[in-house]
């Protein structure tokens, strides 16, 4: 019985220990230098491409409506919609595309770049999304898509079916 009480009593100083270990530095990721390097990529990319964009104030998304659609849909990350789009690097790479396929989602399950970006339009619309790597895949590469990476999506929602 004794040698069960101490074993029960070195493995909770070993679990202390281990709780209580502090965090090494390279192991914090702080977004915040990432986010405005990626704005101001974002801003020049634009100039320097003639390309006229709206800002979400509150994400730091940029945006170009390129056709409103028609409707009056109240998004929820439920809302079913169906799109074509195409998804790029700012260096021209594509990364991914429907090619026509129309593929449905579910809005909630989408990263949040376009969690925040497609309730500016209505079906029939289309949009072109400047998403921050903060509001795409962050620090952590996805595919051929590298870490850190602010991605430029042009969609056209052709469908809310539910």
């Amino acid at each position: 019985m004794i040698k069960i009480k101490h074993f029960l009593l070195l493995v909770c100083i070993a679990g202390c220990f281990v709780a209580c270990k502090k965090t090494d530095v390279g192991d914090v990721y702080d977004p915040v230098p990432q986010f405005k390097a990626d704005t101001t990529a974002i801003r020049a990319y634009v100039k320097a491409n003639n390309i006229a964009v709206l800002k979400n104030e509150q994400y730091g998304v940029f945006y170009q409506i390129i056709a409103a659609g028609a409707g009056n849909v109240t998004y929820t990350s439920t809302t079913q919609i169906k799109v074509d789009y195409e998804g790029r690097l700012l260096n021209g790479t594509i990364f991914d595309a429907s090619k026509g396929t129309s593929p449905q989602f579910t809005l909630g399950g989408l990263i949040p770049g376009w969690q925040i970006g497609i309730p500016y339009i209505q079906k029939g619309g289309q949009i072109r999304l400047f998403i921050p790597s903060y509001y795409g895949y962050g620090n952590a590469a996805n595919g051929s898509i590298p870490a850190n990476s602010i991605l430029d999506f042009t969609i056209t929602l052709n469908d809310i079916p539910n």
